[in-house]
């Protein structure tokens, strides 16, 4: 982390999510026609997630369990901020008018290549969008 925004200590995207319908067909799109790299992986079936490596340490992370049908917004579930103090983040985020909808929680991804502890935690902006708040690198 590079540390550039004071106010969040860290800052810039960790993350986008998205739910596809397709999963195999999603990870092959993003690691064969655009070059991104598996970082971590877990779950079964429509359990399954990825988090794929862009190139530049930002990240897509992809669900199974998508529902093959029109999404005129698209597939994309929340956005995630880097932060070195998830549990700031999140005050300051709900002292200006977010909803928080997750406390923040240490939790274990239980991933391939081994467990990927991280503190987390979720709002919903004024517009409704959902912003996690990612505290860890995936590196």
């Amino acid at each position: 982390m590079n540390g550039k925004n004071a106010v969040l200590g860290g800052g810039g995207f960790h993350h986008v999510a998205i739910r596809a319908h397709d999963f195999d067909a999603t990870v092959r799109f993003y690691k064969d026609a655009l070059g991104f790299t598996e970082k971590i992986a877990w779950g079964e079936g429509d359990k399954r997630a990825v988090m794929l490596d862009t190139g530049d340490g930002n990240y897509i992370e992809i669900f199974a369990g998508g529902k093959n049908e029109p999404k005129p917004e698209g597939a994309i579930l929340h956005f995630a901020i880097r932060t070195s103090d998830c549990d700031a983040a999140l005050r300051r985020a709900a002292a200006a008018g977010a909803v928080i909808t997750m406390e923040p929680a240490n939790i274990d991804i239980p991933s391939r290549p081994g467990p990927t502890p991280v503190r987390i935690a979720f709002c919903k902006a004024p517009d409704g969008e959902v912003i996690e708040f990612f505290q860890n690198e995936l590196t």
